[in-house]
């Protein structure tokens, strides 16, 4: 079965990357063109306006600023917040609306994680790859610094500040990957527990510090008014734009189906390649259910939760058996018969936990938001099983589905795959590919894959807003899988 387009254009990329061959330029780039596809403009050829990320401004970070801001709380982030700048091509005034915006969040949320990183014991912090993540969030700390303490009010310092959120996003590319090879090599000297602890939190805060970041990138490119300082640059089609379904990263009629069938040609060529077979599924429910919510996020999941049945399929000899998967849209919620706290807990109430804002690695508790919020009443939702026969997951192994690190590979094939890592090199564009580059991506590369981190962040990914993951297993049958979605409601 031939892959389509889009499949084959991530497929290329994955490739491509697997070869060493990321860079600032291409991260840059590739948002563009992610942006231009979706709005159905013409691929950008430029890099971002010529602000090359080399000379980004950056600012001395002292122990003093990051106790200051890590002081500040962090209060749970909804779709809703994204998008309320409006539909782009966002006029002048939104787009700075949209940096300032931007600005006053990531300073605080790259605080907490440097003072979160701090709090591991001195000899984890020590291992190269950890000193490496904490390098990273000191070095985007420095480059916001200098916005800090100002607004943004120009379009020139607009396209400046667009060039440090890519620099931010290129900075953090293979977070994953690298932390995923310190705590490895870092495993004598802290307990399984509190890895699983740690990188919960980091990983679910690591989501919504690029979602805001590419969030903006976006609507810049998706937007207008920067052009105007480029009299050579591409004039965009502000038809095209309006009709898009796409605000920023954000997909307001995203169809789960089409995420689905991209995925399957995914994983389907992994199995090939791996098994020389690969599994069929069959879709059954509403499957022209859409909902608002971010693709790369659920083609990360549904590419994690269809690698496990593929895998366990074909392993148990049932690849004849078709895996089914359901998509049924949430009903509506029946608001008025509830109290406050249920309403928040049953329409999808956004707790910091869920975002990784509770910054209990650093033992800072007491300082994030209580103001959880819930979904709107209008907000939809949508639950996709997914069943195979694939002998379902034994006892042993369900206790700690949702622990980092947890693998059924041997010691001799981890310290193959780290000693394999330490000498190769990752990166990716969006969030949602991020990680599935770094777990083991489409073209089934990584050297991650099958270390314990691919269903951890894709729960992750699925309870930041307000969703999430459950599993049933029938030991020596199959297993079902449940994935809820809540979109953004009303846009």
């Amino acid at each position: 079965m031939d892959l389509d387009r889009f499949g084959k254009e991530r497929i290329q990329y994955a490739m491509i990357v697997a070869q060493g061959a990321g860079s600032r330029l291409a991260s840059v780039m590739l948002s563009r063109r992610a942006v231009a596809r979706h709005n159905g403009l013409p691929l950008p050829r430029r890099p971002l306006h010529h602000q090359s990320t080399r000379h980004i401004q950056t600012a001395t970070v002292t122990d003093i600023d990051i106790a200051r801001l890590a002081s500040q709380p962090l209060h749970p982030l909804t779709l809703a917040d994204l998008c309320k700048h409006g539909h782009p091509p966002l006029s002048e005034q939104a787009l700075l609306n949209s940096a300032n915006f931007t600005l006053s969040l990531l300073p605080a949320r790259l605080a907490h994680r440097i003072q979160s990183l701090r709090s591991l014991p001195y000899i984890v912090v020590a291992n190269p790859n950890v000193s490496k993540i904490h390098s990273n969030y000191v070095h985007s700390l420095s480059t916001l610094l200098p916005y800090a303490s100002r607004r943004i009010e120009t379009l020139k310092d607009e396209v400046a500040f667009t060039a440090v959120m890519a620099d931010l996003v290129q900075t953090h590319n293979n977070t994953i990957s690298i932390l995923a090879r310190g705590f490895l090599e870092a495993r004598k000297y802290i307990t399984a527990l509190d890895v699983t602890r740690f990188l919960d939190e980091h990983l679910r805060a690591r989501i919504g510090t690029r979602l805001i970041a590419e969030q903006h990138i976006a609507l810049h490119y998706s937007s207008q008014p920067h052009n105007s300082l480029h009299t050579s640059s591409t004039p965009q089609n502000s038809r095209e734009v309006e009709e898009s379904s796409y605000i920023g990263v954000i997909d307001t009629h995203l169809k789960p189906a089409h995420i689905i069938r991209n995925c399957e040609a995914m994983v389907g060529e992994i199995c090939e390649l791996k098994y020389g077979v690969r599994p069929t599924i069959r879709m059954v429910g509403e499957t022209e259910t859409a909902i608002a919510h971010i693709p790369m996020h659920l083609e990360y999941i549904l590419t994690e939760l269809l690698k496990n049945s593929f895998r366990a399929t074909i392993e148990a000899g049932m690849e004849r058996e078709a895996i089914e998967i359901t998509i049924a849209p949430a009903p509506a919620a029946d608001q008025q018969t509830r109290t406050g706290e249920e309403q928040s807990r049953q329409t999808g109430g956004i707790s910091n936990h869920d975002q990784g804002s509770v910054d209990s690695a650093s033992g800072n508790t007491k300082r994030s938001s209580v103001n959880i919020r819930a979904l709107a009443d209008s907000t939809p939702g949508v639950t996709i099983r997914i069943r195979d026969r694939g002998g379902g997951i034994s006892p042993e192994n369900l206790k700690n589905l949702w622990e980092y690190g947890f693998t059924t590979f041997n010691e001799d094939e981890i310290n193959e795959k780290t000693s394999s890592s330490s000498s190769s090199s990752y990166s990716s564009g969006g969030g949602g590919m991020d990680a599935v580059m770094a777990v083991g991506g489409p073209v089934g590369g990584s050297s991650l894959a099958g270390l314990g981190y691919g269903l951890p962040l894709g729960r992750a990914y699925a309870e930041y807003f307000g969703g999430g993951i459950a599993v049933q297993s029938l030991w020596g049958w199959g297993t079902d899988v449940y994935l809820s979605l809540r979109g953004v409601g009303r846009v």
